[in-house]
């Protein structure tokens, strides 16, 4: 049975844990060899370690995805590894402090602003030049329910997101000529490193979530991939500008 990526070459964001380590995992499943990008060593090599030992091909790169000499340099190695970028998945984020919005501190803003949303742009930009050169290629990035609808406490995290998806369907009109597909996912509320952390302050956090998802429990990091998966392939050709809500139905409501 054919693999949907069988000799792409995939960069992963935030590989080190949660979604971006699931889907550089089901990327290298599909037949893709990937570069796996953390700002965390120890979890980026784990995700390696992982890939190789399931047969595929892998590397890590430590990168800071706020920092555009990291990106450009992240982006350089693929490219001097593998000899192209097929796909890129720019999902590093981070949740950022819970505040209302006139409680924000200045430096929690740009925190999360510089992570989440300069930082896929800075993605991008590096990406798209080098897909460009070779000729094509898809990228998707990683926005969130949060992005499609508010949220309280989340000013930050909630702008950035939103800013993603327009990132994305603007990127997707400018480069679609240049056979550059953009999408972007939107996970709901999925068990990833970043919620357990949560979990620790107020363990009640897992039921009144699972009890707002229409499907009445959380996702799964694995659930998240395969949408990445599929936009990444060719069974997603005609689709970009999208940001595809993977959320159990939460944006349905």
């Amino acid at each position: 049975m054919a693999k949907h990526l069988d000799g792409k070459i995939a960069l992963v964001t935030g590989g080190g844990s949660g979604i971006g380590r699931a889907t550089a995992l089901a990327f290298a499943r599909e037949g893709a060899k990937v570069v796996v990008a953390d700002v965390v060593v120890e979890g980026g090599e784990e995700t390696v370690k992982q890939i190789t030992g399931m047969g595929g091909a892998a590397i890590f790169v430590k990168a800071n995805v706020a920092e555009a000499s990291e990106v450009e340099a992240m982006v350089k190695q693929a490219v001097a590894t593998y000899g192209r970028l097929d796909c890129a998945f720019n999902n590093a984020g981070i949740a950022g402090a819970a505040a209302r919005t006139a409680e924000y501190t200045q430096s929690q803003w740009d925190r999360v602003i510089a992570i989440n949303l300069t930082g896929v742009w800075l993605c991008m930009k590096y990406e798209i030049e080098q897909m460009q050169k070779q000729g094509g290629g898809a990228i998707v990035n990683t926005a969130s329910v949060a992005g499609l609808v508010g949220f309280r406490h989340g000013p930050a995290y909630v702008a950035a997101k939103h800013g993603v998806v327009g990132l994305t369907k603007t990127a997707a009109l400018e480069y679609a000529k240049a056979n550059i597909r953009v999408n972007a996912v939107c996970p709901g509320v999925i068990r990833t490193p970043m919620f357990e952390k949560g979990m620790q302050i107020d363990p009640r956090i897992e039921t009144t979530m699972s009890a707002r998802e229409p499907i009445g429990r959380l996702g799964k990091p694995e659930e998240i991939a395969e949408a990445v998966v599929w936009l990444c392939s060719e069974a997603a050709s005609f689709v970009t500008g999208l940001p595809m809500a993977v959320d159990g139905g939460w944006v349905a409501q």
